[in-house]
């Protein structure tokens, strides 16, 4: 909107404006606003809250300390999901599909959240939807951007071929070509295109919402998660960087390191309200918008692969969860003493606030992991 009249309209009278035409500069500029908007919006939002009386219930077989955080205003991802909207909207070029793609997936799984939580209000209780309905309401939304990709894919705006870390010219294709031309092998092309999808884009919002454990855990490592992304999208929205590094040259690409760095601002927005002791709770509305909005950049600039790494915690999270419930159906053992993983360490007697500084090292050692993994190719 802004990016329009300043740089379209604008620009070519006062010359100083022509500044809104560098992804950079709208970065920054989007970035320092999600920031400014979040932290002037919290206190607001926060008291809005509670005198709704929209509080945290508690699961009773977590650690016992965290009893006394029950009550804690939840639906806090609210303020990250305006925060993002706003300075994305200002900001881009929002002719670019690829922008509408990831608000899309944020406003979405967002969404999913939200009606999840207020069913949880509504009952008082900590469980809201169940797992089943979660779940096909996070496939559903992940197969309409799967079908946005593929309307974006016969427009030559989207390639389905990944990127592969450590290797230069190895790119396999989601959807073959080949299988478009042979009658038989069509379905199975679409199946394994919409199947990967799922993986990532719903495997990422839940990795993000299972680290929703413990105070500024989860919105720490998607600070770092998002700063990464935005790195990534910017290379590879940059002919001279996207071929340097042999990335897939994506020029629609460039306008997501504006969200990418308004998701960052609006998560440092957030952390200053939710760090321990937390003032507010993210919910699922904030866990769910963030991780699908992580996985679907992933998707959206190639980088799925190299996701596993940018978000390394969130799938260690997962794994620990699934390993956990997995030995126990089939041996009746647990790995763990408590899942996820966060809460193992807090029963053997780590103090919440080690936990997640740690689990912050961790998240930041293997994003820069991440980024070098470009290079060593």
């Amino acid at each position: 909107m802004l990016y329009w009249l300043l740089y379209e309209v604008a620009s070519p009278h006062i010359g100083v404006l022509r500044l809104f035409g560098y992804v950079t500069f709208r970065t920054a500029v989007a970035s320092l606003t999600a920031l400014l908007l979040g932290i002037l919006l919290g206190p607001w939002m926060i008291r809005k809250l509670k005198d709704l009386q929209i509080g945290q219930h508690i699961r009773e077989d977590g650690p016992k300390s965290h009893q006394k955080k029950a009550g804690t205003p939840t639906m806090g991802g609210l303020l990250i999901v305006v925060s993002v909207l706003v300075p994305t909207l200002l900001f881009t070029n929002l002719t670019n599909p690829y922008v509408w793609v990831a608000l899309f997936a944020m406003v979405g799984f967002g969404a999913i959240g939200f009606y999840d939580d207020y069913t949880k209000v509504k009952k008082m209780r900590n469980l809201g939807l169940t797992a089943r309905q979660k779940w096909w309401l996070q496939v559903a939304a992940a197969l309409v951007i799967g079908w946005f990709l593929l309307l974006l894919h016969a427009r030559n705006q989207y390639s389905t071929a990944m990127n592969v870390p450590f290797f230069k010219d190895f790119r396999p294709d989601l959807l073959i070509d080949s299988f478009l031309h042979n009658t038989w092998t069509y379905p199975l092309a679409f199946v394994g295109f919409f199947g990967f999808l799922i993986v990532v884009i719903v495997g990422s919002a839940n990795g993000v919402n299972l680290a929703d454990g413990l105070d500024g855990l989860a919105i720490g490592l998607m600070i770092i998660a998002s700063g990464a992304m935005t790195v990534l999208t910017y290379m590879s929205g940059h002919a001279q960087f996207a071929n340097y590094l042999d990335l897939a040259r994506l020029p629609g690409a460039a306008e997501l390191t504006i969200f990418c760095g308004a998701l960052t601002g609006a998560s440092l927005a957030f952390l200053y309200y939710n760090a321990h002791p937390a003032e507010v709770f993210m919910g699922d509305v904030g866990s769910l918008a963030l991780g699908g909005s992580l996985g679907t950049i992933a998707v959206l600039i190639k980088q799925e692969i190299l996701l596993l790494f940018v978000g390394g915690v969130f799938v260690i999270e997962t794994l620990s969860v699934m390993l956990q419930v997995g030995s126990f159906k089939l041996r009746g053992k647990r790995i763990f003493k408590m899942a996820p993983l966060h809460h193992h360490f807090e029963a053997i007697g780590w103090h919440e606030s080690k936990v997640i500084v740690r689990f912050w090292i961790a998240g930041l050692v293997m994003a820069l992991f991440a980024l070098t993994t470009l290079k060593l190719r």
